[in-house]
């Protein structure tokens, strides 16, 4: 099964709102996101993913997802290229 750790960006030009995580289904997990139904930091924005990783191992995915969410200087480079 294939995992990614992606990272999304707050459409809201008065936010800049990052949000880190990981799925095995890309599309369906921003919809769940747009709509409301994702994570309870992400409720009430709407989303576009800026970066993603692809990865076959479930524990490297969360492994990684974990370091990026911690990484704020990583985070910021991913925003300024986006």
């Amino acid at each position: 099964m294939i995992f990614y750790v992606y990272m999304l960006k707050s459409l809201n030009n008065k936010i800049t709102k990052t949000y880190v995580g990981y799925t095995n289904n890309l599309n369906l997990r921003l919809e769940k996101h747009n709509a409301g139904k994702g994570a309870k930091s992400t409720r009430g924005y709407k989303w576009k993913i800026i970066y993603k990783k692809r990865f076959y191992d479930k524990r490297l995915a969360m492994s990684f997802e974990y370091k990026l969410k911690k990484n704020q200087k990583k985070r910021k480079y991913l925003l300024s290229i986006n």
